[in-house]
C-alpha cells in the first residue's frame, strides 16, 4: 500500500501578483522550489489564509531570488496581491517509508524569504 503524504510546504508566502490573463498555474521563485523539493509542472494545493480558498494547480518556475509567488489564470480570482498562502505538494510513499517520511517545510517571512526550514511540523504554530 502507498500513502499520500505531504512532501513539501511553503508556509505563509505572500502573493506578489495575480495575473488573470495568463493560461494558468502558480509561478514560484525557483530558489524556494529547490529548498522544498518542488519541480516545474508539479501539482500543488494552495490554501489562502485570507479568504479560506483551497485549490490545486501546477508550478511554473519564477526568477531566482525574486520572491515571486504569482497566481495565474482562473486561480488569480481566488487571491489578491498581499494575501498569505500555504503551498503544499504531496507524494506517494510506501507504507514502510511513510513511518519515517520527513517533508521539507519552509517558513516564510513577509518578503518571501525562508526564515526556517523544518523536517516536520510543530504540534502548534502559535509562534508563527
Amino acid at each position: 500500500m502507498f500513502r499520500h503524504m505531504m512532501k513539501g510546504k511553503i508556509h505563509r508566502a505572500r502573493v506578489t501578483e495575480a495575473n488573470l490573463n495568463y493560461v494558468g498555474s502558480i509561478t514560484i521563485d525557483e530558489d524556494i522550489l529547490d529548498e522544498v523539493d518542488m519541480l516545474p509542472n508539479e501539482k500543488v494545493q494552495i490554501v489562502n489564509n485570507n479568504n479560506g480558498a483551497r485549490f490545486e494547480t501546477y508550478i511554473i518556475p519564477g526568477e531566482r531570488g525574486s520572491g515571486v509567488v504569482c497566481l495565474n489564470g482562473a486561480a488569480a480570482r481566488l487571491v489578491q496581491e498581499g494575501d498569505v498562502v500555504i503551498i503544499i505538494s504531496y507524494g506517494l510513499v510506501s507504507e514502510e517509508d511513510a513511518k519515517n517520511h520527513q517533508p521539507k517545510v519552509a517558513i516564510m517571512n513577509e518578503k518571501n524569504e525562508i526564515i526556517e526550514m523544518l523536517g516536520t511540523e510543530p504540534a502548534s504554530t502559535v509562534r508563527i
